[in-house]
C-alpha cells in the first residue's frame, strides 16, 4: 500500500480528483489531502466535490508520502503561487517518485522549473507553457516519462488512473 500526497485547494476540477481518488483506494492505496490549512474544506469549481483538508502544507513532509497526485482545475494555478507547494512538489520528481499531474495539474511542475526534457501532455491553454519549460509536449490521452504520468482532460481519466495506479504497483 501506497500513500500518496494530493495538492489541492478551492476550484479544482471535480472529477480529476474523485475518479483517481476512487481508483487508489480500491486498489489498496492511501490518499492523504494536502492544502493550505488542516481541516479546511476545499470545494471542486463544479460544487460537485467537497474535500476536508487532511494535512497543512507547514506540516506536510514530502518524504512521508510515496507518490503525488495532483489534480486539475484552478487549484494548480492557485497552489504554485505559493512557494511551499512548489518545493513539496520539486521533491517528488528530484527522488523519482511517482507524480500524478492531470489537465491543467503540470502547472505546478512547470513553476517547480523541473520539466526540462521530460514527455508530458496537459490540457491544450498550458501546451505552450509546457513547451516553454523544456518539456517534450504530446497530444495523448496519458504520458508516462518514468515516474511521471499526465493527461489532458476529465475525457482521459479512465487512461490515467490505470497508469497511475500501475506506478503504484
Amino acid at each position: 500500500m501506497s500513500k500518496v500526497a494530493c495538492v489541492l485547494t478551492d476550484m479544482f476540477e471535480d472529477s480529476e480528483y474523485t475518479s483517481p481518488e476512487k481508483a487508489f483506494k480500491d486498489a489498496g492505496h492511501e490518499v492523504v489531502v494536502i492544502g493550505t490549512e488542516k481541516n479546511q474544506e476545499v470545494e471542486g469549481k463544479n460544487g460537485e466535490a467537497k474535500v476536508k483538508v487532511d494535512v497543512g502544507i507547514a506540516d506536510a513532509k514530502p518524504e512521508e508520502y510515496d507518490a503525488l497526485f495532483i489534480p486539475g482545475g484552478f487549484s494548480p494555478d492557485i497552489l504554485r503561487a505559493d512557494d511551499r507547494f512548489v518545493e513539496f512538489s520539486k521533491h517528488y520528481m528530484l527522488k523519482n517518485k511517482p507524480v500524478f499531474a492531470i489537465c491543467h495539474g503540470p502547472q505546478l511542475l512547470i513553476t517547480a522549473d523541473i520539466l526540462y526534457g521530460r514527455k508530458v501532455t496537459g490540457f491544450k491553454s498550458i501546451l505552450v507553457d509546457l513547451k516553454h519549460a523544456g518539456a517534450n509536449v504530446f497530444d495523448e490521452e496519458v504520458v508516462v516519462c518514468g515516474n511521471l504520468v499526465t493527461s489532458r482532460t476529465p475525457d482521459d481519466l479512465e487512461a490515467f488512473n490505470r497508469e497511475s495506479v500501475n506506478q503504484l504497483s
